[in-house]
């Protein structure tokens, strides 16, 4: 009961998300008009064993959770409605369901370790069958591989206490002691999953060995899953009622729920994501078809999809630009340091450290960086990274454009290198539509709670959520296409030149 006298209900509580991310965790709480009340990050250690080789520490990332959750919860006094998860999506984590503890590192969706497996599966003829019945395409990024490395190479014995699944599969076990579970849109980011029938798909599971049983149960993306257990930093029966993975949660809160409408999220990476409506659309080449969410609409499930374009590195170009080579101290130097100078000199940078994704898919491409001279300096090459991230996303938006037979009307865009608005100008000059940028950031956050929301009763509908969306800032095109055209032109032949670097 509240001081007033009224009986407490969820929908006068506040909504908490959490945000595993890739390099770091995120708790975030809104209230019903969607307005920011609190936040805390927590980054976490990046293990590299071995060249191309990326992993996690799945008991670090929870310990995360802990902190970031007890963060946040010292800055509200509201009754907590519900709490939805986002997660960084590919990454693979095994544990033991007795002991609750991971029983190898988790493989980071950037890990290029299987890129020889794929490649084998693909000169096999598997391609075809992949992609009609999982969206995806055989590359390293996605799960099935990773899990089919631990269970074969890595030395993950299968038992009946071992539980595979992505973050948010681990993040949900532990927050309710036991439930093990995924939504749709993480299970079709697996390789395992039929998109189309909506269930882990045999054909996958047997090419690839891997036993039914270490999979969590599917479930839609706005739901309740569970409660919390005891003896965390928010109140024990508190609601688990929303999962998505980032880039649908991304989706989701910049409200493209019409056909056609489309985000692009500039995180780690950058993921394109374009709503095309509740019919599985056939493969298209150099895209992915991927679940956008899964809703219980009058106790059925109506699923919407996606075209999505992945794009594996632009935010951790800059990461590199900071750790690697000292050329920034902060990443809030990057736009200042960038409009330093009027152009890069000729410099092209193509930053393929992880191979480049769509719309190319080429898990043997290296970083390549063109046309320097003795006049590139650091101020150069800090801008040739910032151009880069809009050259990468032209080349999935015109890749969309050309499947869908018609192009964007604008971008929705977010993530933290969205505060540029020398990139968001850039990026408008590139497509020639405008650029939209939200007033909330945090989009990926805001898409998981308004996820967890709707199945508590803080909002009613999607339509609460379009309501609730409003614009920081619009960029149109300014330049002539003829020189956006060049510039571009000038990329797509450095690409050329990072392609099937790493051959052997």
């Amino acid at each position: 009961m509240l001081e007033d006298g009224r009986l407490w209900s969820a929908a006068m509580g506040i909504v908490i998300a959490i945000d595993a991310g890739t390099t770091g965790v995120r708790s975030f709480a809104i209230d019903e008009s969607g307005t920011p009340l609190g936040f805390a990050y927590r980054e976490f250690t990046q293990h590299f064993p071995q060249p191309g080789w990326v992993e996690h520490d799945a008991e670090e990332i929870w310990q995360a959770v802990l902190a970031t959750l007890a963060e946040v919860r010292a800055t509200i006094d509201e009754p907590i409605a519900a709490i939805g998860i986002t997660d960084q999506r590919e990454t693979v984590v095994m544990w033991d369901r007795r002991s609750g503890t991971p029983r190898h590192r988790a493989i980071v969706w950037q890990d290029r370790r299987t890129a020889a497996r794929c490649e084998e599966l693909h000169d096999a003829g598997h391609l075809d069958m992949v992609r009609r019945t999982t969206g995806l395409v055989l590359d390293p990024y996605f799960s099935g591989t990773k899990v089919e490395w631990m269970l074969t190479t890595g030395g993950v014995e299968v038992d009946d206490d071992l539980a595979f699944g992505t973050v948010d599969s681990w993040i949900v076990w532990k927050l309710t002691g036991g439930v093990h579970i995924t939504d749709t849109t993480n299970a079709s980011r697996t390789l395992l999953y039929d998109i189309g029938e909506l269930r882990w798909s045999d054909e996958m599971c047997d090419l690839l060995g891997v036993p039914m049983s270490i999979l969590p149960e599917v479930r839609p993306s706005s739901e309740r899953y569970g409660v919390t257990t005891d003896g965390l930093p928010v109140p024990a029966g508190t609601p688990i009622s929303g999962i998505a993975g980032d880039q649908q949660a991304a989706l989701f809160g910049q409200a493209c729920f019409e056909p056609g409408q489309a985000k692009n999220t500039y995180g780690t990476g950058s993921f394109v994501l374009m709503n095309v409506g509740q019919v599985c659309p056939d493969p298209v080449e150099g895209l992915l078809t991927t679940v956008a969410w899964t809703l219980d609409v009058d106790g059925a499930w109506q699923t919407s999809y996606a075209y999505e374009g992945a794009i594996f590195v632009t935010g951790a170009a800059i990461q590199w630009l900071r750790d690697g080579l000292g050329i920034i101290d902060d990443a809030s130097e990057t736009g200042p340091l960038a409009t330093s100078v009027a152009d890069t000199g000729g410099v092209v940078f193509v930053p393929a450290m992880a191979g480049l994704g769509s719309p190319y898919w080429d898990p043997r491409a290296r970083g390549t960086i063109v046309g320097i001279t003795r006049g590139t300096g650091r101020a150069e090459l800090t801008r040739a990274t910032v151009e880069a991230m809009a050259y990468q996303t032209r080349d999935v938006v015109d890749a969309m454009a050309a499947a869908s037979g018609t192009g964007v009307r604008d971008l929705r865009v977010d993530g933290g290198a969205s505060v540029m608005d020398f990139l968001l100008q850039f990026q408008a000059d590139q497509l020639g539509v405008p650029v939209i940028r939200s007033k909330v950031a945090e989009t990926t956050a805001l898409g998981a709670a308004y996820l967890a929301g709707l199945a508590e009763g803080v909002w009613d509908s999607p339509a609460d959520v379009t309501a609730n969306w409003a614009a920081d800032g619009e960029f149109v095109p300014t330049s002539e296409r003829g020189g956006a055209d060049a510039d571009y032109a000038r990329w797509q032949r450095a690409v050329e030149r990072s392609r099937h670097w790493d051959a052997d």
